[in-house]
């Protein structure tokens, strides 16, 4: 199952880009440059900001996510997303020997294509393993040859196998993330990856994602969604046709 955890943020996030604001629209010296900074002063300072539409301030706070039961499809579209940092599970050094997938709903609630998809994965892993361990006792047996004690070949041929055994693996192959953000990447992810037109996994992922985001800076937040939360539906024909519920669900109804 899909699973967002926000691992770390910036502390007092809102509160640090209040004060990169007041470093662009006053004189205070970067020593006081936190001071006064209440409640109050820090929600005028943002709210500015976002009207203003002045969006490198909040370049300085960062979000930490860490993102598990998701695809390698998703794993393809979330990277796309280049003004963020990924980690992720490695099919090199991790053996896949067990692994789990992903099963989009649509497949899930039709019997016979579910019967089809699961056929396919089971396939997937019994194909995986085979080749998996046809090739790590060629590389022992290459290694060995090539003067490697037998113990230390056998490490270095696991590694070896799983490297192109792996491509046989299906998109739906689960996959673990680590992903951080600075805010401003992530308004501009919410605005592609929330919108209903965007795939349904990436869309459920950016949903959790804005939801975490929401609590501890819900101000530089308030509007995050797809683009029809402000403003008419930037796809024209190709248009969901549900701005009112979306921006009912992203202006205060997200969970």
């Amino acid at each position: 199952m899909l699973r967002v955890e926000l691992l770390s943020h910036t502390p007092e996030p809102e509160k640090l880009v209040a004060a990169a604001a007041k470093l662009c629209y006053s004189s205070s010296s970067i020593e006081g440059i936190l001071d006064g900074l209440d409640k109050e002063k820090t929600e005028k300072f943002l709210t500015m900001l976002m009207d203003l539409g002045h969006a490198s301030p909040i370049e300085h706070i960062t979000f930490t996510f860490g993102i598990e039961g998701v695809s390698r499809s998703l794993l393809a579209q979330i990277t796309r997303h280049r003004i963020a940092s990924y980690s992720v599970k490695s099919q090199r050094y991790v053996n896949e020997g067990k692994f789990e997938f992903v099963t989009p709903p649509e497949i899930a609630k039709n019997p016979d294509a579910l019967k089809i998809f699961n056929k396919a994965m089971q396939d997937d892993l019994v194909q995986y393993n085979a080749l998996a361990d046809i090739l790590k006792k060629q590389h022992i047996d290459e290694l060995v040859a090539g003067g490697t004690e037998k113990t230390v070949a056998e490490k270095k041929a696991e590694k070896m196998a799983i490297e192109d055994a792996r491509y046989v693996l299906s998109n739906a192959c689960e996959t673990k993330i680590m992903a951080t953000f600075n805010a401003r990447s992530l308004l501009n992810f919410f605005e592609h990856r929330c919108c209903e037109r965007a795939q349904w996994e990436i869309r459920e992922c950016a949903d959790q994602m804005l939801a975490l985001v929401k609590e501890v800076a819900p101000v530089i937040f308030r509007y995050a969604g797809p683009p029809c939360v402000l403003k008419p539906c930037p796809e024209g024909k190709m248009s969901c046709g549900k701005s009112k519920d979306k921006r009912a669900m992203y202006l205060g109804e997200l969970k």
